[in-house]
């Protein structure tokens, strides 16, 4: 559960999916470990000052000032605006059925890119991107989607000294000036959204009533808890901007593809599509279902959580050892001389790479069927395996959201934006594969395309109405 690898240009790393060791770097000894120069370095370029580019005290300065905007108290304010975002997703997607000119394959990832961004722009920011009332391709929607293609442009060479003036000056590569510029397009869309909920809040409770979400998305409650703090304890504009960008790409693409992943996997288990679909239809008809009676439905929880562990968005991340350091393992471990170690010494400047997916389907935690889609799993209590293995992560055994304090801030808000957007799709269709041959690629966050030689973010899917098929039978 730990080995030793070569990292890039020669860099000593060290793989581990050990529960011990990650209890170690994420919660234990986590000063002993940072994150990734090169992914600091990325993100800082991608996003700016945000919570996933900073380390130290600005670091837990930003996460004190946000973490309450995403409890569970603010959570259950999302509920409505939620609702009407998948609503206005399922008229877009049945106006879409009904146009002759279709293909008769409907590009559900495409849809779940709009609904993910118009679902952290109306819970998230009291901004409206899409109303998703008919097909079209928004250019916010492309730029987040360009942009997780080109990730792989971002390798070691982004350490501190590769500066983003070296961008804008001296590097005419045509990928690396793609890059740029939907670095430009997502950082310019978070600038002017800020300064809207500033200037609706300084207007007054009247003005801020009449906005997207009427005041009660996730900026205008950080803005407000901003505003209100001691000077010392304030985000700059430059970090509000920021925590702005990566809410809108890691809400949009990490959701979106979740989505479709779980839509993917239903229409292949028509069984387990049934199934989810009449416990929903039980639980409310066609009304909204209200936040607890929401969380409380075993079977859609059980597919969201199986999905979660078996295909996280995110399969590895990476820290860097920032002090010699002893690395404790959950058992022995022989090394190359054939010496049995029960710790591993670790230099100062080894790489490390914390292994989500391995973690996550470790055969002696999960079983001899942990690479196996199994949503029933979680319907009854979890092996000791599982419980005695304490693995270190925010949500329920798994290290999707990690653990921590870098752990994902808002993974209760992806939970509850994919549980109502199933909900809302699954009672009004029925989901059956493409044709096509559906591949998924890793670029720091998997993603699907046609083939394996397509580098366009799609997945297409055969869909039909629900009443259409009542009405067939």
């Amino acid at each position: 559960m730990v080995s030793k690898i070569n990292g890039l240009f020669g860099k000593r790393a060290l793989y581990v999916f050990d529960p011990v060791a990650l209890q170690s770097i994420l919660i234990k000894d986590h000063s002993s470990y940072e994150d990734a120069l090169f992914m600091l370095s990325m993100n800082m370029m991608l996003f700016g000052p945000s919570v996933v580019a900073t380390i130290g005290d600005q670091h837990r300065k930003q996460r004190k000032m946000i973490n309450p905007v995403f409890s569970t108290q603010q959570m259950r304010q999302m509920i409505p605006i939620f609702y009407q975002v998948a609503r206005n997703l399922q008229e877009g997607i049945e106006r879409q059925l009904r146009n002759p000119s279709g293909s008769g394959d409907i590009d559900i990832l495409d849809w779940m890119s709009r609904a993910a961004l118009e679902l952290i722009g109306q819970g998230g920011l009291g901004h409206s991107f899409d109303p998703l009332v008919e097909e079209s391709q928004s250019v916010f929607t492309n730029a987040i989607k360009d942009t997780l293609t080109a990730l792989p442009l971002c390798p070691e060479i982004w350490v501190t000294s590769f500066r983003r003036w070296v961008l804008d000056n001296l590097v005419p590569i045509a990928k690396i000036q793609r890059l740029k510029n939907l670095s430009d397009t997502i950082n310019a869309e978070a600038a002017q959204v800020v300064a809207q909920r500033r200037l609706a809040i300084q207007s007054g409770e009247g003005a801020i009533l009449q906005e997207v979400g009427e005041g009660k998305d996730i900026m205008s409650v950080l803005l407000r808890a901003n505003m209100k703090a001691e000077e010392s304890e304030r985000l700059g504009e430059d970090e509000l901007a920021a925590q702005t960008a990566t809410f809108i790409f890691a809400a949009t693409d990490t959701t979106s593809n979740t989505l479709a992943q779980i839509l993917q996997l239903l229409a292949q288990h028509t069984e387990v599509q049934e199934k989810l679909r009449t416990e929903i239809l039980q639980a409310a008809g066609d009304e909204e279902i209200p936040y607890d009676q929401l969380e409380g439905l075993p079977y859609l929880d059980a597919v969201c959580r199986e999905t979660l562990r078996l295909y996280a968005p995110v399969s590895d991340t990476f820290r860097d050892c920032i002090r010699d350091t002893v690395l404790p393992l959950s058992e022995p471990i022989q090394g190359l001389d054939g010496t049995w170690m029960k710790e591993i010494l670790v230099p100062e400047g080894t790489r490390i790479v914390i292994s989500i997916r391995g973690c996550n389907i470790n055969k002696a935690i999960w079983g001899e069927d942990a690479d196996e889609w199994k949503p029933e799993r979680w319907l009854s209590p979890l092996p000791e395996t599982v419980t005695n293995a304490r693995i270190p992560g925010v949500y329920s055994n798994l290290l999707s959201f990690l653990g921590g304090g870098r752990s994902c801030i808002g993974f209760k808000f992806s939970q509850l934006e994919m549980k109502v957007v199933l909900c809302v799709l699954l009672r009004s269709f029925r989901f059956y594969p493409s044709d096509k041959e559906i591949v998924w690629n890793y670029s720091l966050v998997r993603f699907p395309t046609v083939g394996k030689d397509s580098g366009k973010p799609s997945m297409p899917m055969k869909l039909v109405p629900i009443k259409e098929t009542m009405t067939l039978a």
